[in-house]
């Protein structure tokens, strides 16, 4: 099973779509740092005028800490459209490269075909993250330092700079966990056809019809909101809340898995009981 996984990770990073998103991170994480290296103080002072008036700050707030929340928010909205590029080709490249054929001609079975592949993009999944916690996180520390951690929200929290870290883990952690649910909902898509552009469109609009969907004022449809995956792919955010709502976070890791769980079944069976024509 590990040789398999491991010829699924080199099949990965031998496409240069595989790259997109790596690169992508690279040239705007930078461009953001820049840009508040030289204009941050003043969004800063503006988000905290009214507090200043009653208030004394003292400390760098404008530190790693804050830039690295502040890229978490304002970028993990497009790494869903990173993921599935890679995740909507792991099956239906495949189909495309005519290759299906002489893998199963190997003693290896469709279950674990399918697990290596999902592994696989697990794993992309993971990575792709890490390079981004690495990025916006880690460089951001060693170009601004750190300090408290002011958390900009329906209220402003300040957080003190040691009581941080653990909450950029723990929501990484989850982040992998909701990229993981896209990543699973592309890999179903990428099961269904022979071309790898309709599991990534697939996908996308599945992700933009929920999101649509959560955010219609319609009385008919809030029973079925909770149940969305989307509604609950950002609640990374609660752990820089003060108190952590750790009920929240548990009941939507809890949906989260149900959809990953759903999906790779779903994938599964499907993928089992299809007939090999390339």
């Amino acid at each position: 099973m590990l040789t398999l996984i491991r010829m699924e990770l080199l099949k990965i990073f031998k496409k240069w779509r595989t790259y997109i998103g790596f690169l992508a991170i690279a040239i705007l994480i930078p461009i953001i740092q820049i840009a508040t290296y030289f204009e941050g103080s003043g969004y800063l002072n503006m988000a905290l005028q009214g507090l200043k008036q009653q208030f004394f700050f003292v400390g760098n707030l404008l530190n790693g800490y804050f830039l690295g929340n502040m890229l978490l928010n304002s970028l993990f909205v497009h790494i869903p459209f990173l993921i599935v590029l890679v995740a909507g080709d792991l099956l239906a490249g495949e189909a495309t490269a005519g290759t299906y054929r002489i893998i199963l001609t190997r003693p290896v079975s469709r279950f674990q075909l399918i697990n290596a592949k999902f592994i696989a993009g697990i794993l992309y999944t993971v990575s792709l993250l890490l390079w981004m916690a690495l990025l916006s996180l880690g460089l951001s520390l060693v170009i601004f330092g750190s300090g408290e951690l002011v958390v900009i929200r329906q209220k402003i929290i300040i957080l003190a700079a040691n009581d941080v870290l653990w909450r950029f883990a723990l929501a990484y952690l989850y982040a992998i966990l909701s990229m993981s649910t896209v990543m699973a909902l592309a890999f179903l898509f990428s099961s269904l056809v022979e071309n790898s552009i309709g599991p990534i469109i697939g996908a996308l609009a599945v992700i933009i019809i929920f999101m649509i969907i959560s955010v219609l004022p319609i009385h008919s449809l809030e029973a079925v909101k909770p149940f969305l995956f989307t509604n609950h792919l950002d609640k990374w955010m609660e752990f820089f809340g003060d108190p952590v709502d750790y009920p929240q976070i548990f009941k939507s890791a809890f949906v989260l898995l149900l959809h990953i769980g759903g999906f790779y079944v779903i994938t599964l069976k499907i993928f089992t009981g299809k007939d090999i024509l390339s």
